[in-house]
């Protein structure tokens, strides 16, 4: 790495935030630790969060959390994992996904496995290749299924159960593996990570809280920033939080696959989510970040997916909100280890700030 991108990575705000959420394993249903980080930085900015029933944590940024016009930005906590389905007498682990996530995209590597007493570590196996079937075939089933994988602990089951690993445990990639990474030219590199989705919505929410922390006083419409629980496999904590609080409009700030079927461009800009397998988004909010890219001089890519949904879609779909939207980065090698352009984080935040100044927040 050159010197220049050392310094980068050491620097750059939305990396060294990155770098710090990327230490904290948050698989659905498991985001506590990450809620106690989020909730400490946001604390010292002179906010106040607090957690729901489902365990979404809500910043009210101005106004009233439950009043009329209330306009929620919000990012997931939880990352794509697996889950302990049985343990093998011999202690091998066999799991399901938690998430999208699929043999390929893991491959052979250490992993951590969270159970009731703390965590053990262990490694993905997909046993040899010296097998007449999987040599012969351009495409091997066990690329894209887990039940050919297994997970070599080292322990017996006995042992396992002592250290509380047992069915319902949930696996994550080490530490050591999950980046970040800057490759590329150093006047506009690329970064690179474990899964961006969702650390880097949360980033993002993260330096918006924090550029607002002082101008709270110019906000004229009920705002809130909220981080969700369980939007993989189900989007669980952000119907919760639309049924409880009912926002006039919900926007989630999340990451776009670069999809096939998408025109889309690694390096094209900020990214609107138009339409997604479950919805087609409101077009009203479709316009408004329009014109607030627009007004930034900011380029903005338009995505249409078919086989993605959102936090926005899953509780519009569910009739719990009446508006949703979602604005993002493109990121290649999606569940995965993924890839963005590092420039269109910066440009991601300043179209939120465009878009806040422009519609819940007045002209100082």
């Amino acid at each position: 790495m050159s010197p220049d991108l050392s310094l980068l990575l050491k620097t750059h705000p939305a990396i060294t935030c990155l770098s710090d959420l990327l230490d904290i394993a948050a698989p659905p249903g498991r985001e506590g630790a990450m809620m106690q980080e989020l909730r400490a930085k946001i604390e010292r900015w002179g906010y106040t969060a607090s957690m729901d029933a489902a365990g979404n944590l809500i910043v009210p940024v101005a106004g009233n959390v439950k009043a009329e016009g209330l306009t929620v930005l919000a990012a997931h906590m939880d990352e794509i994992a697996l889950v302990v389905s049985k343990v093998e007498a011999d202690g091998r682990l066999r799991v399901v996904r938690s998430g999208g996530l699929i043999p390929l995209k893991m491959g052979e590597r250490m992993v951590e496995i969270i159970g009731d007493q703390g965590s053990i570590q262990g490694v993905v196996s997909s046993g040899t290749g010296h097998v007449a079937r999987i040599q012969n075939s351009p495409m091997p089933d066990r690329l894209f299924s887990w039940q050919d994988h297994w997970i070599v602990t080292g322990f017996s089951a006995q042992e396992l159960e002592a250290r509380g690993i047992h069915p319902g445990a949930a696996v994550v990639p080490v530490r050591e593996g999950r980046g970040p990474y800057l490759i590329g030219a150093p006047e506009d590199p690329l970064l690179a990570a474990w899964t961006f989705d969702d650390r880097m919505g949360m980033v993002t929410l993260l330096r918006l809280l924090e550029g607002l922390a002082g101008k709270r006083g110019e906000i004229s419409s009920p705002l809130a920033i909220a981080f969700t629980v369980h939007e993989e496999g189900g989007a669980h904590g952000a119907k919760y939080l639309c049924h409880t609080l009912r926002p006039a409009r919900f926007i989630a700030v999340d990451g776009c696959p670069l999809a096939p079927e998408a025109s889309l461009s690694l390096k094209g800009g900020p990214v609107i989510w138009v339409k997604d397998l479950k919805t087609n988004y409101n077009q009203a909010l479709v316009q408004e970040f329009s014109r607030a890219a627009k007004q930034a001089g900011l380029p903005l890519q338009r995505a249409v997916l078919e086989n993605a949904y959102s936090d926005a879609s899953a509780a519009y779909d569910v009739g719990s909100i009446p508006a949703s939207i979602v604005v993002g980065y493109v990121r290649e090698n999606s569940h995965g280890f993924e890839v963005a352009q590092l420039k269109a984080f910066d440009q991601l935040l300043e179209l939120l700030q465009i878009f806040m100044a422009e519609s819940p927040m007045r002209n100082a």
